[in-house]
């Protein structure tokens, strides 16, 4: 009996673990943009070349969080995002997303750019910038 207990609560810590490893992000737009909620559905269409009206930007391809984006929020993983954006550069239906190494940067360049569209942890949001979603 207490082995049984103690291999649940073993289970439940490393649960609890691998869940606040995740960090929880957000779509964020600049702050004057009119935008004030967004589907998650509507983020992808930006993001996979659907709608020019936005212009996202993405962490780097080496980033947890990206992955966990293009999981979360496109349903897809980098290969198939990597796919959808070759044959829509190819078509020239859109441009591909600027990259940027930190939720600094991808900050920055959505609070300078009125259209732009990023994705950021919870934790980096400050008033620069405003949330239109959040990533479940």
């Amino acid at each position: 009996m207490k082995f049984n207990f103690y291999c649940w609560i073993s289970a439940l810590t490393l649960s609890m673990v691998s869940l606040s490893a995740q960090a929880e992000l957000v779509i964020i737009v600049n702050k004057d943009n009119p935008a004030t909620k967004m589907y998650l559905a509507q983020v992808a269409q930006f993001y996979l070349g659907g709608s020019s009206l936005f212009a996202p930007v993405e962490l780097a391809e080496n980033s947890p969080a990206r992955n966990e984006f293009y999981k979360k929020v496109l349903d897809k993983d980098a290969a198939q995002v990597q796919a959808i954006w070759s044959k829509v550069l190819f078509t020239g239906k859109a441009k591909a997303p600027k990259e940027f190494k930190t939720d600094a940067e991808v900050k920055k360049f959505v609070s300078t750019t009125p259209n732009a569209m990023g994705y950021i942890e919870k934790s980096s949001v400050d008033d620069t910038v405003k949330v239109v979603a959040i990533v479940p």
